[in-house]
């Protein structure tokens, strides 16, 4: 769908904005919306009042802040629960964080929500006389917004913007009605894209659930329908094929299980080794590219990877994780949250014990460890007693073989999903930003 420009325009007199419309102007935040960084945290104080606190976690991963979210429960003074509880128009921003393209992630406010107030670490934007507040949200949203105030926080380990860089930000600012026609195209058109986006989403669980079925069926069952069964002796898993011997991880590896190192993720030389994380690692057992982080020779000798190694995520949301690593990644070491297991080859492939991690089998068999601690956490001496069910080595490779091919063609259309989903994202973004800065004009747009 294309959309028709303005019939006039000037300059705008800022750089990144270039020409607006003959009709608009353009403003600093100050001037247009009240600007409230939050001193509400966390804490319970018994002389102060029970509120319900949206704190940043509930600013980032949504787009507008409702009263179904599961808000944490804190206390606050009279003053700030005037000045800070949530009104129908507001827009939150983050203000601080570990890194700096963290900053200025915006969420709307549809409506009015009392008892619930704007949490530390955030900037309350309430929008005065002539300011539509669902335009503001979506001048935030823009990716300039998010780059100029990313160079305008402060910090090195930790980044923070001041009440000053975010009042004196100066936005594109047209006529009140021409705010709310924009919001109201700019809502219409995103949900739109948003319904596509979750279609895609939806498809990818769907193809994720089938390849992990064909992995649990093939490691666990063989490929033979026909082969004599016996009882695991594991209640999740059932029966397998009777002649598979079952053994635990610890009498198939070459060396004991070994923890990564213990050092920070600074250095980006790609003549130095890849310092492999957990969150280098995608779901289709690849590494990121724009996660890339390196270790000088003499850190990482200790911890270099061989072909075959598998590496096992030991604790937090990405406990139970793996990756198998393949001399097609360059030279690469890991880190002290990942613990490496070298499988001996006369008694296992690598690839057939890292096709066990992929298996439900394997996931139950975590949770089932999870549910027994009171952290979430997967060491070593627990991984050493995994038990896994292991064919002889022709059966192994033709099992390995087959399962490289169906995920094969899993992965293809996984892949093209994603591609569909971030097209969907750059034309979402390019979308607002053209609507929000004049360069389409969506007035009369139904």
């Amino acid at each position: 769908m294309s959309f028709r420009k303005y019939e006039e325009y000037k300059e705008s007199g800022i750089e990144w904005l270039g020409e607006i419309p003959a009709g608009w102007t353009t403003q600093k935040l100050k001037f247009v919306a009240r600007v409230q960084p939050s001193n509400v945290d966390k804490k319970s104080k018994k002389d102060e009042k029970e509120v319900l606190l949206c704190n940043y976690t509930d600013v980032y991963y949504n787009e507008e802040i409702t009263a179904d979210l599961p808000f944490m429960k804190a206390t606050a003074s009279d003053v700030q629960i005037r000045k800070f509880t949530l009104k129908r128009g507001d827009t939150i921003i983050t203000k601080d964080s570990e890194d700096p393209n963290d900053i200025a992630v915006p969420a709307y406010v549809p409506q009015d929500l009392d008892g619930v107030v704007c949490g530390y670490h955030l900037a309350l934007l309430r929008p005065g006389k002539g300011t539509c507040g669902g335009y503001l949200k979506r001048v935030m949203d823009t990716q300039y917004a998010r780059s100029v105030f990313a160079t305008r926080a402060n910090g090195i380990t930790r980044y923070g913007l001041g009440t000053y860089a975010i009042s004196n930000f100066i936005i594109p600012f047209p006529p009140l009605e021409e705010q709310n026609q924009i919001a109201a195209f700019l809502d219409k058109e995103t949900t739109n894209i948003d319904t596509l986006i979750d279609k895609q989403e939806q498809l990818i669980t769907l193809l994720q659930e089938k390849r992990q079925a064909i992995i649990s069926h093939a490691v666990t069952r063989g490929l033979n329908p026909n082969v004599k069964m016996k009882d695991s002796g594991i209640e999740w898993l059932g029966e397998v094929p009777e002649h598979w011997e079952v053994k635990k991880l610890k009498h198939i590896v070459t060396k004991p299980l070994m923890y990564g190192a213990n050092e920070a993720a600074i250095d980006d030389d790609r003549d130095q080794p890849r310092f492999v994380r957990i969150t280098d690692i995608r779901n289709n057992g690849t590494l990121r590219e724009d996660t890339f982080r390196s270790l000088p020779p003499h850190l990482a000798k200790p911890y270099m990877l061989r072909e075959g190694d598998v590496l096992l995520a030991r604790s937090g949301a990405t406990v139970g994780k793996s990756f198998i690593y393949s001399s097609d990644w360059g030279e690469c070491c890991f880190a002290g949250y990942l613990i490496k297991a070298s499988i001996d080859t006369s008694k296992a492939s690598p690839y057939w014990f890292y096709h066990y991690t992929e298996s439900d089998y394997y996931w139950n068999w975590i949770s089932s460890i999870l549910i027994q601690a009171t952290i979430q956490n997967v060491s070593a001496e627990k991984y050493n007693n995994f038990s896994l069910f292991i064919p002889p080595k022709q059966e192994q490779n033709r099992i390995i073989s087959y399962l490289d091919k169906e995920t094969a063609k899993i992965d293809t259309l996984i892949e093209k999903c994603e591609t569909a989903i971030e097209l969907l994202k750059e034309r979402r973004t390019a979308l607002v930003s053209a609507a929000v800065t004049g360069k389409i004009d969506v007035r009369d747009v139904g």
